[in-house]
């Protein structure tokens, strides 16, 4: 009786501290959904107490400020606040153009999100497996896609990092930043005060990266293990960073998907042209460069655009290039910042220990097009091809058997993606090529969606789910099938384990060996994931005009 009693007694003293660790972290095995209150998910950071809520066992944050955003200036860091901040929703994303109207099939597999705006939006999102629990996770750090002008980290279904941080036990952080003519107006020659406008934007992205390493071992994650991903616009800011010296030592490895496009960074005296066109287009003398912080943003954006189109028509009367899509806000080389060229020595120096992954879709922007949706016959696709390659159609379409022998379908000639994949190899060479550099991988993600008869193909944007394990989210993308979710394993897997160690490989699949421009080893991402060398090199050099 004794020693039940006195077991009684243990079980009566330790309860109050069951039940509190209980509401701190409660068990992954809980069969509620989710789990929220004022004791669930709270974690220190120097700012303040955050809390978040558990779903399905992932410690989730939303919308916590790492920084604060004035007009024009460099990021600053975020306001302390007292008790504890509620982070259970999405902050607000940067202002862009409203979305009046979508094109309804096209929107249909991408679900998007639009958000709520605020220019002062530097906010991050944080999944993961347990807090506060002393344990080095590997951190994967999102940028969002939409160029350098939209998009944001709520944008769609495919960016939510629970899966991700589940399956692999990881901490995945996904970010919002100030974007078009918020984040790379370059108004440095109006006075020392505007000296950081030009790049603004990815200031921003550096400043979430010193939070990360400030803050995130109290989430689970190592600093010391950190790696930047992103597709589109946000591989094109992995890149940008990669160049930065002030994002040095931040983080360790990079993932760029469908975004090799930043071959140049916009020379800081055509900034200059276009910031001193949009202060004719409304009126301003140089003096009265502070009142562009009391302009809407409605008005500062169109008067942009009006001066981007009016510098852009003037190059071309002179004869001057302006890139194949145009000029657009992005990276400045402003001298501070972004001190070099991404080909100069220095430039290179500052990334050649950091692992590369690379790679991008088979189709990316071809199944966009209507034209090339509807063609019904061979001679239809034919004669659009001759409008593209003219006399190298022919040898255009054998070098298409040639590298994708299971090609029938006269849509599948029109639509295979030539830039993107082109520039992915550009970037792969080059890094690969640098003598003592960290390796690269390379992979061509090759899967069709066949959703809606097929038509969305190998979409931009198409390896995000796949990428993030989101499948069932996604599935208006991806259909949902097992086909899918077995991909979906593979991918998301060698993307966690690159994070990890720098090395994508894992046993389900083929060894993946490293890139050099002479193997031109590439991972095809299909139904059957499989290692190919130089397997389209016929192909883009025909494209490209340079027949064998």
């Amino acid at each position: 009786m004794t020693h039940k009693l006195s077991l009684l007694s243990l079980l009566l003293l330790l309860l109050p501290a069951l039940v509190w660790s209980q509401s701190k972290t409660p068990s992954a095995a809980s069969t509620t959904p989710i789990m929220a209150g004022k004791d669930i998910a709270v974690v220190q950071t120097n700012y303040g107490k955050v809390r978040g809520y558990i779903h399905n066992g992932t410690h989730t944050f939303k919308g916590i400020p790492y920084g604060k955003a004035e007009r024009f200036m460099a990021p600053s860091k975020p306001d302390t606040w007292e008790g504890i901040r509620s982070s259970m929703t999405y902050g607000p994303v940067s202002p862009t153009d409203p979305t009046t109207t979508v094109y309804d099939e096209i929107e249909f597999p991408f679900q998007h999100n639009w958000g709520y705006t605020n220019e002062n939006c530097l906010t991050l999102n944080v999944w993961t497996q347990k807090v506060n629990d002393g344990k080095k996770r590997p951190v994967m750090v999102w940028f969002h896609g939409g160029g350098f002008t939209g998009g944001s980290s709520v944008e769609l279904p495919s960016y939510d990092g629970e899966n991700l941080a589940k399956r692999g036990d990881v901490v995945m952080v996904t970010v919002n930043h100030r974007l078009n003519i918020l984040g790379f107006l370059d108004l440095s020659a109006y006075g020392d005060k505007y000296k950081s406008s030009a790049n603004a934007g990815l200031m921003d992205l550096v400043a979430s990266l010193e939070w990360v390493k400030a803050n995130i071992a109290n989430f689970g994650g190592d600093p010391a293990n950190v790696t930047i991903f992103g597709q589109s616009g946000g591989g094109g800011k992995v890149t940008s960073l990669m160049n930065a010296p002030s994002a040095k030592g931040l983080f360790h490895k990079a993932i760029v998907q469908s975004g090799s496009y930043i071959t140049n960074f916009t020379e800081a005296s055509l900034a200059k042209q276009v910031s001193a066109a949009l202060l004719e287009e409304l009126k301003l003398q140089p003096s009265q460069i502070d009142s562009l912080q009391n302009i809407s943003y409605e008005r500062l954006a169109a008067a942009g655009k009006k001066a981007m189109r009016k510098v852009q028509d003037d190059l071309k009367a002179q004869g001057k290039p302006v890139g194949g899509f145009g000029l657009s806000w992005g990276p400045v080389l402003d001298g501070s910042f972004l001190p070099y060229q991404p080909t100069e020595p220095a430039a290179i120096e500052l990334s050649k220990n950091i692992p590369l992954l690379v790679g991008s879709t088979k189709t990316e922007f071809g199944p966009f097009n209507p034209a090339v949706r509807n063609l019904a016959t061979m001679d239809a696709a034919k004669t659009d091809l001759q409008k593209r390659y003219g006399n190298n159609t022919d040898a255009y379409v054998a070098a298409v058997k040639k590298a994708y022998p299971e090609t029938t379908a006269p849509t599948d000639y029109a639509n295979i993606d030539i830039n993107f994949r082109s520039l992915a190899i550009k970037q792969a060479n080059e890094k690969s090529a640098v003598p003592g550099a960290a390796p690269v991988y390379m992979y061509l993600f090759t899967w069709a969606s066949p959703v809606m008869d097929g038509m969305y193909k190998s979409i931009h944007c198409m390896e995000l789910p796949f990428v993030f394990d989101n499948i069932a989210r996604c599935e208006e993308m991806t259909g949902g099938g097992k086909e899918a979710h077995a991909l979906a394993a593979n991918m998301s897997i060698a993307w966690i384990n690159f994070a990890k160690t720098g090395d994508p490989n894992h046993k389900g699949l083929p060894a993946w060996p490293k890139y050099t421009a002479q193997n031109g080893a590439n991972m095809i991402f299909d139904t059957q994931c499989q290692v190919k060398s130089h397997h389209d090199q016929e192909l883009l050099q025909v494209a490209s005009g340079n027949k064998l």
